[in-house]
């Protein structure tokens, strides 16, 4: 199916990445539900908040932060490179899409990105190595060094309004393509698990890789429930 579309829209959830160690959000038992992050308007209310967000921030990187990319990221990377796919859509915050090589422009985060952080007033970005050297040896929750303003990771938070650029982005993608491959998501989470769907309702074949079953596998064309590593890393041969 890959090798006889004309473009392919990769969208990713959390299960491209837990061969790489990073904890997906809804298996018993994973950090996330410790750490939770904080809703957006309690982030907002108050520098207690702020603090705690950035307690829990700082305790999940230090359980995934140095992960690299597995099968999955790199085969995706490779069909990114032949040309066959315009672009990812993901829903992840982890980086791992950019760092299997593929150019930060053909990634549509959704989400947001975790890996550094941004001042909600001015939009100056901040690295989290200095963020969290500061939230460290003060104990406050960290402000911008160019405006004052609050500093937050560059992630969507529940309750935070989905970044527009990038919905538009992906909209165009969806209506553009031919064929989706859906990879490691539930496909409960909206709006961004709309995405396949609408490309499908445009005419576009669907495929579902996942380890669980999705409330989309009755309309997709293909569902594929295994190992997302195992099942993806033979796309790298098709050019």
């Amino acid at each position: 199916m890959v090798a006889g579309s004309r473009a392919v829209l990769g969208f990713t959830g959390a299960g491209i990445s837990t061969e790489c160690g990073v904890p997906d959000f809804r298996s018993p038992g994973s950090p996330w539900r410790v750490n939770s992050p904080i809703p957006f308007d309690l982030f907002m209310a108050s520098e207690e908040a702020r603090c705690e967000a950035w307690r829990r921030k700082f305790a999940m990187d230090d359980l995934y932060g140095h992960a690299t990319p597995g099968r999955g990221h790199r085969a995706l990377a490779g069909l990114v490179a032949a040309g066959r796919m315009p672009a990812i859509v993901t829903q992840n915050i982890d980086g791992l899409h950019q760092a299997a090589g593929v150019p930060a422009d053909k990634v549509v985060e959704l989400h947001g990105n975790g890996t550094y952080a941004t001042c909600l007033d001015c939009g100056t970005r901040h690295e989290l190595a200095d963020v969290r050297w500061r939230f460290e040896a003060s104990g406050r929750a960290p402000t911008c060094r160019s405006c004052g303003g609050v500093v937050k990771s560059a992630t969507v938070s529940f309750g935070q309004a989905m970044p527009e650029q990038a919905m538009r982005r992906a909209t165009r993608l969806a209506l553009a393509c031919d064929l989706v491959v859906a990879v490691g998501s539930s496909l409960v989470v909206h709006p961004a698990a709309e995405f396949p769907l609408l490309a499908k309702r445009n005419g576009a074949r669907l495929v579902i890789v996942n380890a669980e079953p999705t409330p989309l596998d009755g309309v997709a064309d293909l569902v594929i429930n295994a190992d997302i590593g195992t099942v993806l890393a033979p796309l790298s041969a098709v050019v």
